[in-house]
């Protein structure tokens, strides 16, 4: 079966960087991850692009910019604010939810410094501004449930359990 719309896919794969540090990967079947195929959001467009009318055994590779991945850095995202604003167990590389300043949409800001008075969040996420490589290997490819195009994603093993 060829990868198309409302076809679940099923693949190992292997994020990194320009310089080849691997960030995220898996690496077995039970590692899997399985998204709803066609225009759903359960992966990077560009790969979802990739993988059209592929099949079980085929790999990819797709180089994205930042643009493409997880959106440029945007130093704007970066705020200070003060130290009593925060539960007195903060700790660098926690996350908290917040507005953006001056909207109310709301977004995970994540630590990244502190001081007796001041704590430093972060709200670009941790990949922002980074060319990315997503290597894949295809292991299944079925025809999606009604259910699963009603949910627009994946149930079952590697997609989401209700």
């Amino acid at each position: 079966m060829q990868i198309a719309k409302d076809t679940i896919v099923t693949l190992t794969y292997q994020l990194s960087n320009l310089s080849g540090e691997v960030l995220e990967h898996s690496e077995n079947a039970e590692e899997a991850i399985s998204y709803l195929h066609g225009g759903y959001d359960g992966i990077f467009p560009t790969v979802e692009e990739a993988l059209e009318g592929k099949k079980v055994g085929d790999t990819v590779q797709v180089t994205m910019e930042p643009e493409y991945a997880f959106g440029e850095f945007e130093p704007e995202l970066i705020r200070t604010e003060p130290r009593n604003l925060f539960p007195e167990s903060v700790a660098v590389g926690m996350q908290f939810e917040g507005a953006a300043e001056g909207t109310d949409e709301y977004m995970l800001y994540t630590v990244t410094d502190m001081t007796d008075d001041t704590v430093v969040v972060d709200g670009n996420h941790p990949l922002a501004g980074q060319t990315l490589k997503f290597d894949c290997t295809i292991i299944d490819v079925r025809k999606a449930t009604p259910e699963e195009i009603t949910h627009e994603h994946a149930h079952g093993e590697h997609g989401h359990v209700h």
